[in-house]
């Protein structure tokens, strides 16, 4: 069985407040030959393997950002390099609920340019002039994206494919051979994503019939515009309290 021979070094550190010590253990022999660790020992005699177990020991006493755990000495560029860069964009579409059964198809064809381009034909060889946009913009939105999970339906093993649900008679579909199971999956993705109000396409339904491609507004859902109307909340409120009455009287029931 082989052996390990280590030699150890034990030193103050003046990085560190007074009292730690920094400790150099060079292993002489076997596989790991010539490999030193590093260790810290705080006044006290507690030691410590990591930068980390260092960090949370000493809290906000002492600032770590620009030690430097291996040399035990203070190295400036690692300050700049954890410095968070001020004044940076935050991209609020990814900070979204995100819900794998509700989020479009990602679209599946790549770009040929990193970024937007405009070509300007000159004589005799064609010039490509990049017009550089600052700022995130928008992924483009893909059409009619929901009719890729048209069919599909929840499915029970007891109880076999679960029943629809039933659309309001003013949720009216637009687009082509769009069925009510699709419309009720484009309604709930709007209602989940989009953070602006949600009016449905607002275009006149012959435009939207003539050339959805065109008229259509990918960010709205496949109804036509919906105007909600006092009643409409009323009976809305009905139902949600007969729901309420219901639930509370199953519930006395079970009790013993």
């Amino acid at each position: 069985m082989m052996s390990v021979q280590i030699e150890k070094r034990r030193y103050d550190c003046s990085a560190l407040p007074k009292g730690w010590k920094r400790e150099e253990v060079l292993r002489k022999t076997g596989l790991t030959s010539g490999k030193v660790d590093v260790y810290y020992y705080s006044p006290s005699g507690k030691k410590f393997r990591s930068k980390p177990q260092l960090t949370r020991y000493l809290g906000d006493s002492v600032d770590l950002s620009s030690f430097d755990f291996r040399t035990g000495k203070i190295n400036p560029m690692l300050a700049r390099k954890n410095k968070k860069p001020r004044g940076t964009l935050f991209d609020y579409s990814r900070g979204m609920r995100n819900d794998a059964s509700l989020v479009p198809p990602i679209r599946q064809t790549a770009s040929i340019f990193k970024q937007p381009v405009s070509v300007i034909k000159t004589q005799p060889l064609s010039k490509v002039k990049a017009d550089m946009k600052h700022g995130t913009q928008d992924k483009p939105k893909q059409l009619f994206w929901e009719k890729r999970l048209q069919g599909l339906q929840a499915f029970d093993a007891q109880t076999s494919v679960l029943r629809n649900v039933d659309l309001p008679a003013a949720l009216k579909a637009v687009g082509p051979n769009v069925e009510d199971q699709t419309v009720l999956q484009s309604v709930a993705t709007a209602l989940h994503l989009f953070p602006g109000p949600i009016t449905g396409q607002t275009e006149a339904r012959h435009y939207l019939e003539k050339n959805p491609g065109v008229f259509l507004n990918p960010s709205q859902p496949l109804v036509i515009s919906v105007q909600i109307q006092n009643e409409d909340i009323a009976q809305q409120e009905e139902r949600v309290d007969h729901v309420r009455h219901q639930l509370e009287k199953a519930l006395k029931e079970l009790e013993p």
